[in-house]
C-alpha cells in the first residue's frame, strides 16, 4: 500500500470484513458476534471502519488532485460530503419505517424500541427536524454524520498532513484530549449526545490519512526494528485481548466509544500494527484474491452500510427467539449466514449496475467523439 499506488485491494478487503461485521454486530443474537473484534478487545470495527475510511479519502483526494487538478478535488469531497449526508437521511428512514411495521406488527419489540420509531410517532414534525440538523441519529444511522464532517474537512486536511504530518498529528491529537468539553461547549446543537464524538473520533479518521500519505519504507519494514515492533504488536495485542476476556467481562461504559478512550486507541494501534504485519507479507493480498465477493463489498461501502441497517434488523426479526441449547445456536448461526449472503449479494447486484452504468458512458463518449471527428 505505497504512496503512488492506485487502489489498495488490501483495504477494499478489509473494507468489506469491516461492513460485514457492522452487519452482524447490529444482530443481537448473533452466533458469530461472540468472536468478533470487540468480544477480544478493548476497541470494535468502528475504529477499523474510520481508520480505513480516512485512509481511502487521502487516496482519494491524491488520485483527483494529481490527475484534475485541486478544483475537482474539493469539489469532489464537498459531493461525497452531499452522498453521505443523503445516505444518513436514507437510512434514519428506513430505520423509522423498519421500527414502524415492527410496532404495527407487534414484531421484535427491541428492534422497534430501538428504531426511535415511538418519539417521532409522537412529535413528527420535531423528531424529522432534528433528524434533519443531526441533532437526533435514529439508530444505526450514528456513524454517519461525523463522515459527513470529515469530507467537508478532507480538502484541508490531506494537503496540511501531506505537507506537515507531525504537526497535522499533534493537532489531532491536542482536539481527541479535548473532546468531551469540546462537545459539551455544543451541547446546544446536541453534539454532546452523538454516539461518535467527532472531535475525538477525528482522531482515527487522521490516523488513516497519515498512513496512507506517509507510509514506511520498503527498507524499514524489511529491517530487525521492524520484526521487533510487531512481536511488540502481537504481545500487546494479546494482553489486551487477556484482560477483556478474563477481566473485563461487563459491557464498558458507553462513553468509553463515544469519546474513544485512550485504552481503545492503544489497543487499535498494537492491532493495526499486527494487520499491517500480514500485509507485507502479502498475506492480506493472497486472501483478498481468494474471497473478491468481500472485496466488492469493501468497494460498495456506502450502499452495504445502508441496505445493511436492513438486513440485519429483517435476519433479527426472522430469527426464533423462544429457542434454546443447540438449536438456538443453529439458528442464530444460520441467520448469521443468511446476513452474509444477503450483504454479498447487495454489493454484486451494485457493482453490476455501476459498471454497467459506466459502460454506457463510454459508449455515448466514444459515439460523441466519432461524431465530433
Amino acid at each position: 500500500m505505497q504512496a503512488g499506488q492506485g487502489r489498495s485491494i488490501e483495504v477494499d478487503f478489509f473494507r468489506g470484513i469491516v461492513l460485514i461485521v457492522i452487519v452482524l454486530d447490529h444482530i443481537p443474537g448473533s452466533a458469530l458476534s461472540h468472536v468478533m473484534l470487540h468480544a477480544y478487545a478493548l476497541c470494535d470495527s468502528a475504529e477499523v471502519f474510520v481508520f480505513l475510511g480516512g485512509y481511502a479519502s487521502a487516496a482519494a483526494y491524491m488520485a483527483v488532485h494529481a490527475h484534475r487538478g485541486v478544483n475537482a478535488a474539493k469539489t469532489r469531497f464537498l459531493r461525497r460530503s452531499w452522498e453521505i449526508y443523503r445516505a444518513y437521511l436514507l437510512t434514519a428512514v428506513l430505520t423509522l419505517l423498519s421500527g414502524a411495521l415492527l410496532a404495527v406488527l407487534h414484531l421484535n419489540p427491541l428492534a422497534a424500541d430501538l428504531s426511535g420509531w415511538a418519539p417521532f410517532a409522537s412529535h413528527p414534525m420535531r423528531e424529522t427536524l432534528h433528524i434533519l440538523m443531526l441533532a437526533r441519529q435514529p439508530y444505526l444511522s450514528s456513524v454517519l454524520p461525523m463522515y459527513v464532517i470529515f469530507a467537508l474537512c478532507v480538502p484541508a486536511a490531506v494537503p496540511l498532513a501531506r505537507r506537515a504530518p507531525l504537526p497535522t498529528l499533534a493537532v489531532s491529537l491536542l482536539i481527541w484530549v479535548v473532546a468531551p468539553q469540546l462537545a459539551g461547549i455544543l451541547s446546544a446543537g446536541h453534539v454532546a449526545d452523538w454516539s461518535f464524538n467527532p472531535f475525538a473520533w477525528q482522531l482515527m479518521f487522521v490516523f488513516g490519512m497519515l498512513c496512507r500519505l506517509h507510509p514506511l519504507p520498503a527498507d524499514f519494514k524489511a529491517s530487525q526494528a521492524a520484526n521487533w515492533l510487531a512481536r511488540f504488536a502481537f504481545a500487546a495485542a494479546a494482553a489486551f485481548a487477556a484482560v477483556k476476556l478474563l477481566v473485563l467481562t461487563q459491557p464498558l461504559p458507553g462513553a468509553m466509544k463515544q469519546h474513544l478512550a485512550f485504552a481503545r486507541v492503544v489497543n487499535f494501534i498494537a492491532i493495526a500494527m499486527v494487520a499491517a504485519y500480514f500485509v507485507h507479507r502479502g498475506t492480506v493480498a493472497r486472501l483478498a484474491a481468494r474471497l473478491p465477493s468481500v472485496v466488492t463489498v469493501g468497494r460498495t461501502g456506502l450502499v452495504c452500510f445502508v441496505g445493511g441497517t436492513l438486513i440485519s434488523v429483517a435476519v433479527d426479526t426472522a430469527t426464533p427467539h423462544a429457542l434454546h441449547g443447540a438449536a438456538a445456536f443453529a439458528a442464530a448461526l444460520a441467520g448469521d449466514a443468511v446476513a452474509i449472503g444477503a450483504t454479498l449479494m447487495l454489493a454484486r447486484a451494485w457493482r453490476g449496475v455501476m459498471d454497467r452504468q459506466k459502460a454506457r458512458q463510454k459508449a455515448r463518449a466514444t459515439v460523441n467523439g466519432a461524431g465530433c471527428g
